[in-house]
């Protein structure tokens, strides 16, 4: 009886494997992959047909970072990036209601070799340049440099030495931070 078992429990396991309707195949194929991101379903606009590369930028909506994608003829480097996000959202992302928390920043990053953590020198605040919100800025910062594939975390340093600065739940860190620090200020596109 014990034996009849095994033999049926090996019949039901081994028949859905053997008929998933996927065929077997020598030698692998090309597959063709969307060149738009997966979670984006509208129509591609003129600007994004030219380029190539994706580009994330965090910028703000409210009080929460809105990852968007914006596309160029090459990869830019993390200090282009930065200074994109500091300008601001484009006409097209500010009619979706997108803003920055960065205007006046003057912001620096470097990626010291061999490491994928980026340090970004924050320069002093300008006279009147305050910030409502300092965990959405860092956040803005963070999230876009940790989007590239090469940069895994990012620390902040002001005239050279380490700055504190808030998590998305407002704590107050030198460490090194990544997108899951500020997952809570992230939201929807």
């Amino acid at each position: 009886m014990r034996r009849f078992r095994v033999v049926l429990l090996a019949v039901v396991v081994a028949l859905p494997l053997a008929g998933c309707g996927v065929p077997a195949q020598d030698e692998p194929h090309p597959v063709a992959l969307p060149r738009r991101p997966l979670n984006v379903t509208a129509s591609p606009t003129a600007s994004e047909q030219a380029g190539e590369v994706a580009q994330v930028l965090c910028l703000t909506r409210d009080d929460r970072l809105v990852e968007t994608v914006r596309r160029s003829g090459a990869a830019l480097g993390p200090q282009r990036q930065l200074d994109l996000l500091v300008l601001g959202p484009t006409p097209a992302e500010q009619s979706q209601g997108l803003a920055t928390s960065l205007a006046a920043t003057g912001l620096r990053v470097t990626v010291p070799a061999p490491g994928t953590t980026a340090v970004v020198e924050i320069s002093d605040p300008e006279e009147g340049g305050g910030r409502i919100d300092e965990a959405l800025a860092y956040g803005q910062i963070v999230c876009t440099l940790t989007a590239r594939p090469d940069i895994g975390a990012v620390t902040f340093v002001r005239d050279g030495r380490p700055l504190q600065v808030p998590d998305g739940d407002g704590a107050v860190t030198g460490r090194p931070l990544t997108a899951a620090d500020y997952r809570s200020r992230i939201g929807p596109p």
